[in-house]
């Protein structure tokens, strides 16, 4: 006879019978683990529903909704899916957030095979799993955490000197190395607002309206839309307080003719680069936008999945409204969760626009 549950106010619905928990060990349902245990009486063993070991017969099994459950039972854990360690989920997260640590406390990015080791993983599942849990490479996480590193000690600090040792260097060259490759000018123009870095502009029209793009030396900066070209301009130079703005020569009319014809056809794309500068955080999300197909929509909470954070809709809202590439970080593919259109930094009408242009290019 099979030992009956207890009440699991956390166990889904199709749980509560014996006939769904094994329908659910059949398909090895993840969903199921620490919610129910089952154990084979040929094998004296315990498992997650999950156990990828070969299916016992249905009569041999029996359901505990716990693992002291199980051992009071008279049954030891399965080697195999060890349902006495935390769920796998749980030693994933574990093994990514111990991973960071090392990124964040290193001047220079730890190897690979240092960081997989250190999470108890081959090279290979290592880099999967990283990806999988924070949207981004451990390569790129380090990048992006580097940069947000330079930059609150910059703004935090009296000096260059200082932020140098705020910010966990332990030398001045490993600094300037890296300040100036993710802040696109010197540490010290970047702490006087980019005084004295160069941004090139120039401003288009569209059927949207106005087109603003920007760009660095790195790539393109900045792409805003409008009614009016002054406020754009002024937009700009609110963004880029202290920078040398500098109107585009004719080779850079080229790159704005490129973005024009990008937003009026976004299934041709844009081969031009992007200087995308912003938090760990904004980043990732920027990243999982720029993987939305043209046409198709998602949801915030979709995207706080995808890089998962899934209670983290709020800030993904908020990064998707603090992004300056427009089009080519695809904010407009973002909609609330009955898919109705809201919340675009250039408004609903460009953003309705946008997406009915991507769905019906022949009618562009």
């Amino acid at each position: 006879m099979d030992v009956p549950l207890t009440k699991n106010e956390r166990a889904p619905q199709t749980f509560r019978s014996d006939d769904d928990r094994w329908a659910a060990v059949l398909r090895r349902d993840r969903t199921a683990d620490g919610v129910f245990y089952f154990s084979v009486r040929t094998t004296g063993v315990y498992c997650r529903p999950s156990c990828p070991a070969r299916s016992a017969r249905r009569e041999h099994v029996r359901f505990h909704s716990t693992r002291e459950a199980a051992v009071r039972a008279g049954f030891r854990p399965c080697k195999r899916c060890r349902p006495d360690a935390p769920p796998l989920a749980e030693q994933h997260a574990a093994a990514v957030a111990k991973a960071c640590r090392l990124i964040e406390a290193a001047e220079v990015l730890p190897n690979l095979d240092l960081l997989a080791e250190a999470a108890g993983m081959s090279r290979f599942h290592f880099h999967r799993v990283f990806k999988t849990i924070t949207g981004v490479t451990p390569r790129a996480y380090a990048s992006a955490y580097r940069a947000e590193r330079v930059r609150d000690a910059l703004f935090r600090s009296d000096t260059v000197t200082e932020a140098i040792f705020g910010a966990g260097f332990h030398s001045s060259g490993r600094f300037y190395e890296i300040s100036s490759e993710v802040l696109g000018m010197t540490p010290s123009d970047f702490r006087a607002g980019g005084r004295g870095a160069s941004i090139r502009f120039a401003v288009g029209e569209c059927s949207l309206g106005s087109v603003l793009v920007a760009a660095t030396d790195k790539g393109i900066c900045a792409i805003l839309l409008g009614d009016d070209p002054n406020l754009l301009l002024r937009d700009l130079q609110d963004c880029f307080s202290k920078a040398e703005l500098i109107g585009g020569d004719a080779a850079f009319e080229q790159w704005i003719a490129r973005v024009i014809a990008f937003v009026e056809a976004p299934a041709i794309g844009l081969d031009l680069p992007l200087h995308v500068r912003g938090t760990v955080f904004q980043q990732r999300v920027w990243k999982a936008l720029r993987e939305i197909p043209a046409g198709a929509t998602v949801s915030y909470a979709e995207i706080a999945e995808r890089i998962g954070s899934p209670e983290t809709v709020r800030a993904v809202a908020q990064a998707c409204s603090a992004n300056l590439i427009a089009v080519a970080i695809p904010c407009h593919r973002v909609v609330r969760n009955d898919g109705a259109l809201s919340g675009y930094r250039w408004g609903v009408e460009r953003k309705r626009a946008l997406l009915s242009r991507e769905r019906h290019p022949d009618q562009s």
